[in-house]
């Protein structure tokens, strides 16, 4: 499965307005590894970044004078992201602003070239209800490092979100062991009996118990209902 971690800078908040995208980055997994392919271009506006933007960027007028436009960059974006799912953090932003820029090349919408979008903000929201779900706190409730993050950046934020998303979707496939596939161990020859074994069977105890479902019902919420061991449970 191709999956794109998608992330934008623009000189404000509203597309509608004029506002326009500068900075652009897309980092490639694949079967939820980073493979190490990613597209990021820095990109000239034609205009400048509100001040509240550049506070939060720093991408000056003056570093993105010589950058392309983005017509010249449009195209080979939309082909690197192209049949991909789209994995964004507050996707609506971002999605809002490609859009605008699409359609002023008279390219379709980014649902068009990329029909699956995943928007990891309600994902947060969902898994930590009442806690802060910015990309900085869910890097430190994931232990995370964003110690390079002094501002936002395009390519750093979204190899900062894959590492989070992993965390967050992180499932069943890596808790229980394909006993399909597993190795055979051979004894030698030698037979073995576990009956002579006297065997100590410690039992759970009621906080270890509690923990245990806690874990269940994280892993059920990330997988969407479908957590192994839940099904597990009335066999």
């Amino acid at each position: 499965m191709r999956q794109i971690i998608l992330d934008t800078e623009t000189t404000g908040l509203d597309p509608k307005l004029g506002h326009r995208v500068i900075e652009v980055a897309a980092v490639e997994l694949v079967d939820r590894r980073l493979t190490g392919q990613h597209f990021h271009r820095y990109i000239n506006p034609e205009r400048p970044s509100d001040e509240g933007a550049l506070q939060v960027h720093g991408l000056t007028e003056e570093f993105l004078l010589d950058k392309p436009k983005f017509g010249d960059v449009a195209r080979e974006l939309r082909d690197f992201i192209r049949d991909s799912e789209l994995v964004i953090h507050n996707a609506p932003f971002d999605v809002a602003f490609l859009n605008r820029e699409f359609s002023l090349l008279d390219l379709k919408s980014v649902g068009e070239y990329c029909p699956s979008i995943v928007d990891t903000l309600p994902m947060s929201r969902e898994l930590h209800p009442g806690k802060r779900n910015n990309l900085d706190a869910l890097c430190d409730r994931y232990q995370i490092d964003n110690s390079k993050r002094t501002m936002h950046g395009a390519l750093l934020d979204a190899n900062l979100l894959a590492e989070v998303y992993l965390a967050m979707t992180r499932g069943q496939e890596s808790l229980i062991m394909d006993v399909e596939t597993a190795p055979q161990v051979s004894l030698g020859g030698q037979g073995f009996s576990a009956g002579a074994l006297d065997l100590i069977v410690l039992a759970a105890d009621a906080e270890e118990i509690a923990a245990h479902e806690k874990q269940l019902e994280d892993i059920d919420k990330a997988s969407k209902g479908k957590c192994v061991w839940r099904s597990l449970e009335s066999v």
